[in-house]
């Protein structure tokens, strides 16, 4: 059996974590890295899973690639941009919320989409391509333009194509730039993963139904709408499903609940799952990353 691939595309950030008397632990996370992270950690042995994002030449970034192939996330097609650096972050737990500060003014990742023939390699073949509002945020509007061709491209070739608008206005130059963006991301995607609350300021949607027909009007053939703690909405042109999380999760850190979402929900349908049974996947798996601290979890607790 042919192997299947699976690419991320984003950014990998340092995490400082914690915070409770000012120690901190270091690891490494990102939106889209969070959803490789349980993608690997959830697909069978069929799968490739590989990460593309840019890095620099420095020792973090080589301890970033490291880890990434110690836990089984390919690393042949980042790039390496000497005098930048990875981001960094901050998590600031505070009165029961996160309180996030970032360093990525000069981050590496804001230069993945430079090499026009190292994004086609990167993509070449694959049966999955993931990527993120924030991806399109870091970039030059240049190389948005080069990251969406590249992306159209792999479809063409019969990649399906996974899209979370993941909405972080702060960065953004202004609100009319983001929804411009975040839509013309939806419009080359056949999964649209949203968050309503995140969407709702910006699109004016009044429930999750809504963000979820605003999607399936631009084309896209499922659209997978998370509610936080409210059920989740699935929609394609033919089924509506909505599910709800089981009651009772304890929230330690809610770093990365969306992600893993995404992650377990994308692996069950790759596996054949219907629409609900995913759902119900995916909030398992959230449910049990919210109970421990930072993005990414030890994959064992995940399978059961």
């Amino acid at each position: 059996m042919a192997r299947k691939r699976f690419v991320s595309i984003g950014e990998c950030m340092i995490e400082m974590s914690g915070g409770e008397d000012r120690q901190y632990r270091l690891g490494y996370a990102g939106d889209t890295l969070n959803t490789a992270w349980y993608m690997r950690a959830l697909l069978g042995d069929e799968w490739d899973v590989d990460y593309f994002t840019a890095l620099g030449a420095d020792r973090y970034s080589a301890d970033i690639r490291a880890f990434l192939e110690e836990h089984g996330i390919g690393t042949r097609f980042i790039g390496t941009v000497e005098g930048r650096r990875p981001g960094l972050y901050l998590i600031h737990q505070a009165e029961g919320d996160r309180h996030f500060t970032y360093w990525r003014d000069t981050s590496a990742a804001k230069l993945l989409a430079e090499d026009r023939e190292a994004l086609a390699a990167a993509l070449d073949g694959a049966d999955i391509v993931y990527f993120s509002g924030i991806t399109m945020a870091i970039l030059h509007p240049r190389a948005r333009g080069r990251l969406m061709g590249a992306i159209v491209t792999a479809r063409d070739k019969g990649a399906r194509v996974v899209f979370d608008p993941n909405v972080r206005p702060a960065l953004w130059t202004s609100q009319r730039v983001m929804g411009a963006v975040l839509t013309a991301a939806a419009t080359i995607s056949d999964v649209v993963m949203p968050t309503h609350t995140d969407e709702a300021p910006i699109f004016g949607d009044k429930s999750a139904e809504e963000t979820a027909e605003r999607y399936l009007e631009l084309g896209v053939e499922e659209v997978v709408v998370k509610d936080g703690a409210k059920p989740a909405f699935i929609a394609t042109p033919s089924e509506r499903v909505e599910m709800a999380p089981k009651p009772g999760a304890k929230v330690v850190d809610a770093t990365g609940a969306g992600d893993s979402f995404n992650g377990a929900y994308l692996s069950a349908r790759a596996a054949g799952a219907g629409l609900r049974d995913a759902a119900e996947a995916a909030h398992r798996v959230a449910g049990i990353v919210i109970g421990e601290r930072g993005a990414l979890v030890d994959p064992g607790l995940l399978r059961g």
